[in-house]
């Protein structure tokens, strides 16, 4: 689940810091936890504090991950990389279009649906399903994919190298993207030995960093952690998404 929850949730916040809701979130009351569904929305507590805002908004896309992953079939709940190899012929494929991403949730409480409508998050342009089949794709991946090859910041990095969170599952970053590795060299941003440093961050910073910059100005500018961290828009993102946390069940 926790793996879920993190691919939407860069999804997520990906919209909505693009485009911020309009409206104050709400969450499901939980006056039954066996209950899945006829639950009455609350408001969540108005305050003008940052912390708590993001409380509000963590609580929030763990309703919404928690909703969607109980509706995936029992295979897709529990994939892993032996999984997949002891079972190569499985039903799911990946990537995820929108029409297989329907054939999995027919029993998804409608009210998703309206609460990612009434937060911007979806629109009349775009269904639940083609919001959901590159999270799914995503987190099909994450699950299955073996382990990167080791790395040597690896070893000793415990948290996001931006947002600092250490609770949370980390990819990892070409500082110098992969599609200009050859035009790095050509040109002398870089050095060939330099072409494999990474940064390790979680799945939230990580679309950031590839929304703040293109993949050219990335290698020539901010090829380091420090680089991108004196940006204004970066450190600001950065310390904002770094006060998300997941409540404990």
């Amino acid at each position: 689940y926790e793996h879920f929850r993190d691919c939407l949730s860069s999804v997520l916040i990906e919209r909505l810091t693009s485009k911020p809701p309009s409206r104050k979130f709400r969450r499901r009351a939980a006056k039954q936890a066996s209950k899945k569904n006829s639950q009455d929305l609350v408001d969540s507590t108005t305050t003008t504090s940052a912390v708590e805002t993001a409380e509000e908004l963590s609580e929030f896309i763990d309703y919404i991950a928690r909703s969607i992953f109980t509706t995936l079939p029992t295979q897709l709940q529990h994939l892993t990389h032996r999984s997949i190899a002891e079972q190569p012929n499985t039903a799911y494929q990946s990537p995820f279009t929108s029409t297989t991403t329907s054939t999995l949730l027919t029993t998804l409480d409608p009210s998703i649906t309206d609460s990612l409508h009434a937060y911007s998050i979806l629109s009349s342009m775009t269904t639940i399903h083609s919001l959901l089949s590159p999270v799914l794709t995503t987190y099909f991946a994450l699950c299955t994919t073996p382990p990167p090859p080791p790395s040597s910041t690896k070893a000793t990095t415990t948290a996001c190298e931006l947002c600092d969170r250490d609770w949370i599952n980390l990819t990892y970053h070409h500082l110098i993207p992969r599609m200009v590795h050859a035009k790095a060299v050509k040109r002398g941003w870089h050095r060939a030995d330099e072409l494999q440093n990474v940064a390790w961050l979680c799945g939230a910073c990580h679309r950031f960093v590839h929304r703040f910059a293109v993949h050219e100005d990335l290698a020539r500018r901010y090829y380091t952690v420090e680089l991108l961290l004196e940006q204004r828009e970066v450190a600001a993102f950065a310390e904002w998404v770094g006060r998300l946390r997941w409540k404990g069940r």
